[in-house]
């Protein structure tokens, strides 16, 4: 691994990190900030944030403000990139296809396949990496927004026990059922939509699961994308349906932006941390 930048941050240290990843067969960079605990030496939690189209890992250390937050709970936060990169990655003269948009999902469909393992690399390398590399322990939480949002729901649900918590700002919950989702899966997994479900929160939500790890989602209503793309009101019938708990908190004037996030990112980081025990 490569050290790109170091910052010192309430206390902790904030970095950039790049390394050569297995999953994606190019190289990743993550945000992580230690906490003041981490460089004392404990072992802390860590939650991974996932960020939204056309995003990088910098979107979040540099506009959230989660960092003082995470120096009061003493935990880790690590923020990776949203999609493989570089000249030989597959890539899409739109913003919501190829690199920036890499929905947290593994590809099967050419010629995004060779590349595009976002799930393998957020839910099994990435965190093997922050684990050995640094003083994190193997309790974790997830959260994101928007696409990133979609993949903290998802991969949460695909995966029970791996975290502890989940929330997300302004996810698109339903991408089987939204502009920005369909063509993504199209491209990256084919016109088959039962091969779709398994991305999708909304159908993993009605599925019989052997956990129900509540759901912390917060949503703007003056969000330019809510009524087409985003559509939480899917998800809250569906957690109806199945009993599965959601606490989904609706934000008079908030929009889609870093304000938002920044508006109400302690409160998130206060929901991870009690089940993080942090």
């Amino acid at each position: 691994m490569q050290q790109l930048e170091n910052h010192a941050c309430f206390g902790g240290q904030q970095q950039v990190w790049q390394h050569p990843s297995t999953s994606l067969l190019c190289d990743m960079r993550f945000g992580v900030y230690l906490p003041p605990q981490a460089l004392a030496g404990q072992r802390c939690p860590v939650l991974y944030w996932l960020s939204g189209l056309t995003c990088t890992e910098q979107n979040f250390i540099t506009k959230a403000g989660a960092q003082h937050s995470a120096a009061q709970h003493g935990f880790i936060l690590v923020a990776p990139d949203t999609s493989p990169r570089g000249t030989e990655v597959a890539d899409d003269a739109a913003y919501d296809l190829g690199q920036g948009a890499g929905f947290y999902l593994n590809a099967t469909q050419a010629p995004w396949a060779a590349h595009y393992r976002m799930e393998d690399y957020v839910v099994q390398e990435l965190p093997a990496l922050i684990e050995a590399h640094f003083p994190a322990s193997t309790h974790r939480a997830i959260s994101g927004h928007s696409m990133g949002g979609h993949g903290a729901l998802t991969l949460a649900l695909k995966y029970p026990g791996r975290y502890a918590s989940v929330s997300a700002f302004s996810p698109i919950v339903a991408p089987s059922q939204v502009p920005w989702g369909e063509k993504a899966f199209t491209a990256y997994l084919g016109t088959d939509r039962s091969a779709w479900q398994a991305h999708d929160a909304v159908a993993l939500v009605a599925q019989e699961r052997p956990e129900r790890l509540p759901l912390l989602i917060d949503q703007g209503l003056a969000d330019d994308f809510l009524a087409a793309q985003l559509r939480p009101e899917l998800l809250e019938a569906a957690c109806q349906a199945a009993g599965h708990p959601l606490t989904l908190r609706r934000h008079a004037g908030y929009d889609h932006s870093y304000y938002f996030i920044a508006s109400l990112i302690g409160d998130h980081l206060a929901h991870h941390a009690q089940a993080l025990g942090a």
